[in-house]
């Protein structure tokens, strides 16, 4: 089984492929250059692992929240590919996929992305034995009301700790604040997610799958 998956929805491109077992992965950063590097870059990994595209059996997606133009670029991607070869999509939540980097075996961890406009998009997770479970619903909040929502003793990772940390630390009672290099998607844990929802049949065709916008109607165009 072969499968090609991206998270386009931050500053990183996060790119991942599955092949029989093993996993690739390529993290690029790519600020506003995603619309000129992420077909390019597709072809060149394919390129390097001899693959055609036809030779791909699922693909997968970030859905978001976050970058509206990013998510809308790299789902648009992956709907043209899925389409066109006619293949199922695996869709995956953004903050599903930040959460495996908190790598911890018990307790609580929640996901903080920058939304913008003082607004902050997370979700409350909760590991058992290395299972990680979405306690919440995925949220769009400001920083009072977020701060409600972190449980006592949280791993907390993301991006708007850029902006909020001090105030997360000083609010909440035993938090761990991860750094830098876990706030963004990792490609391994893209697949991995991919992998399970192929695993129970949680597949999608090119013309169902949609991102995941959290801001109200009045914010939003139409979604690809």
């Amino acid at each position: 089984m072969k499968i090609l998956g991206i998270d386009t929805s931050s500053k990183f491109l996060c790119l991942g492929v599955y092949d029989q077992g093993r996993v690739y992965e390529y993290n690029l950063e790519v600020g506003r250059k995603l619309s000129s590097l992420l077909v390019k870059t597709i072809k060149r990994v394919l390129e390097i692992l001899g693959w055609e595209a036809g030779d791909i059996d699922y693909f997968a997606c970030g859905l978001g929240p976050g970058s509206f133009t990013g998510m809308r670029i790299g789902l648009a991607t992956i709907k043209a590919l899925a389409w066109s070869l006619n293949k199922s999509v695996v869709g995956i939540s953004t903050l599903d996929i930040l959460a495996r980097n908190a790598k911890v075996n018990q307790g609580c961890v929640t996901t903080v992305v920058d939304a913008k406009r003082s607004l902050i998009y997370c979700c409350n997770y909760e590991v058992k034995n290395k299972r990680i479970k979405r306690k919440s619903p995925y949220m769009l909040l400001n920083e009072k009301e977020l701060l409600a929502k972190i449980k006592k003793n949280s791993v907390i990772l993301g991006d708007a700790l850029v902006l909020y940390k001090d105030n997360i630390l000083k609010e909440t009672t035993g938090a761990a604040i991860l750094d830098k290099d876990y706030w963004y998607p990792k490609a391994h844990n893209l697949i991995a997610l991919a992998l399970e929802k192929i695993r129970e049949k949680k597949l999608n065709n090119a013309f169902e799958i949609k991102p995941i916008y959290l801001y109200p109607k009045e914010c939003q165009i139409k979604s690809v």
